[in-house]
């Protein structure tokens, strides 16, 4: 007899809330492992190891990730195919993180319906100072006290998303073209699955909400 959706995801949760914690006490201090709740975004992270590394901890909202994160395109992806059950693996890519170089890899985990719901993701500190710097830090004891911060602004974190969506899409000449751009911007950032995104979104390019939607129906539609 299946068991209920909903324990299905916990059973998941937990088991890879185990891993990580296995994982983090051996885990060097230049490596991020964190696991996000995808069905609550605005505080979607709820395991992480070296959190000092992004200045996240449990409660972080999922917006606070790093540059180029193409842990989202996967979420969409994954989202797309609804006949797929299988995690959907987004190996070794760059991003970047206040001014640091970062190599990263997401997994997202479905349930047995298809939906998505867990986010794993990993991020490595490769920038070449700051990993020299890190060497020395690695002599610290294993069991040392985390780094505690506080959850990112999300309010903040949407506004600089929408903000560098409309500067590289070209703000102050904005067609439908450079409207739609931005949109995808923004999708490819996951504003779009945070509470109230796609109401800021239809706020800055001074459209309806009803016409965000549409650009996305015809992003999804391109990108079939």
């Amino acid at each position: 007899m299946p068991i209920p959706l909903n324990e299905e995801r916990q059973l998941t949760l937990t088991v890879l809330k185990a891993a990580i914690q296995a994982m983090g006490s051996v885990a060097p201090r230049n490596l991020e492992i964190l696991l996000h709740d995808l069905d609550h975004p605005e505080h979607s992270v709820v395991a992480i190891v070296n959190g000092h590394l992004s200045g996240r901890s449990v409660g972080s909202p999922i917006l606070a990730a790093p540059e180029q994160d193409q842990g989202f395109k996967a979420l969409m992806q994954a989202t797309a195919d609804q006949q797929g059950r299988a995690p959907v693996v987004v190996p070794d890519y760059p991003t970047s993180l206040r001014g640091r170089t970062l190599r990263s890899a997401t997994a997202i985990f479905r349930d047995s319906t298809g939906q998505p719901f867990a986010s794993l993701c990993v991020n490595t500190d490769v920038t070449g100072l700051e990993a020299a710097m890190g060497f020395l830090q690695h002599f610290q004891p294993l069991g040392g006290a985390p780094v505690v911060s506080e959850p990112a602004d999300m309010e903040l974190l949407m506004g600089e998303i929408i903000q560098a969506s409309l500067q590289r899409s070209g703000q102050g000449r904005m067609n439908k073209q450079a409207k739609v751009e931005a949109v995808r911007l923004m999708q490819e950032r996951g504003l779009f699955i945070v509470k109230g995104g796609v109401e800021k979104a239809a706020s800055a390019l001074g459209v309806t909400r009803y016409t965000i939607y549409n650009y996305l129906e015809q992003l999804r539609g391109a990108s079939r």
